[in-house]
């Protein structure tokens, strides 16, 4: 997927290099977005110093969706991510003689369904939030009462509200629901990726391009919010700015997820991410005016 996108950029810059355009375009390969956050050590690095930007754009191919439609929001189009890793301390000992012991396993245990009271009960029914415990690892031994548990946590959500909320009622609730069964939790909270904040001038700007270049039925008939992540984010907390998907296909051709190793990218859309960069730079950089 990667690879595709890499190529759509490669393929425009070789087109735009002989056409005649008013300004400076910057061509931004982001690397390390899986996980490890290459757009935010590029703004770190001073991207935007070094090379200024009057607006940042980017897309991603999107499995499940027509080959070719383009779909975008204003405001926040995808979630926040953040990485929990919580370890439970108690006291281990011989399966045998539970009475004696701290059960870390059980702890954990009780916590995961605790957790699910975050969403359910403290956090406003009309936002928008997840907690996944993506792994739990304890023990080894079926006769060995456990003394160390380790819950790995997803967690999502659109508003910087949200977000703040979970990071305190998910602390706070692996310290007590450990305090309250005498073992102790600590964790470690990893702020990773904020939520995609598309700006509505640049998203409308880029809405009309493709329009004015496919027609109205370019885009996907009521796209929705996205709960996956991006941090393509933090270059649009520096720059205003629109992330967009293009559809990767349906079904057997190019439905496949991300993330799975029988994804494949759909080569056909290549022409048409590539052309989205040149219709968005020649009108962008033209006299007309921006889209207010």
């Amino acid at each position: 997927g990667h690879d595709g996108h890499t190529a759509s950029l490669l393929a425009a810059a070789r087109e735009l290099k002989d056409t005649d355009f008013d300004g400076t375009l910057h061509l931004i390969f982001q690397p390390a977005e899986e996980g490890l956050g290459g757009a935010r050590k590029m703004v770190e690095d001073g991207l935007f110093e070094r090379f200024p930007c009057d607006g940042v754009f980017a897309f991603h191919n999107m499995p499940g969706y027509p080959v070719g439609k383009f779909g975008t929001l204003p405001g926040a189009f995808m979630a926040s991510s953040d990485t929990v890793i919580i370890k439970i301390i108690g006291n281990g000992g011989h399966g045998s003689m539970p009475h004696i012991t701290v059960d870390a396993i059980l702890v954990a245990s009780y916590l995961v369904v605790a957790l699910q009271s975050v969403v359910a009960r403290n956090v406003d029914p009309r936002q928008m939030a997840v907690v996944t415990v993506g792994a739990l690892h304890a023990g080894n031994a079926p006769n060995v009462i456990a003394e160390t548990a380790e819950l790995r946590l997803s967690v999502r959500a659109y508003s910087p509200e949200v977000r703040a909320l979970l990071r305190q009622r998910i602390t706070e609730l692996a310290q007590t629901q450990a305090q309250a069964m005498g073992a102790r939790a600590e964790v470690d909270y990893h702020w990773r990726y904020p939520a995609l904040q598309n700006d509505a001038g640049m998203t409308a700007f880029a809405e009309g391009v493709v329009r004015d270049w496919l027609g109205q039925d370019a885009f996907i008939e009521n796209v929705q919010q996205l709960t996956g992540s991006e941090d393509f984010s933090f270059m649009l907390e520096q720059c205003p700015g629109c992330y967009v998907i293009i559809g990767n296909g349906e079904g057997e051709q190019g439905g496949c997820m991300v993330h799975n190793p029988r994804y494949d990218f759909n080569d056909g859309i290549l022409p048409i991410a590539a052309s989205y960069w040149v219709k968005l730079t020649q009108r962008f950089l033209s006299d007309a005016p921006l889209v207010a």
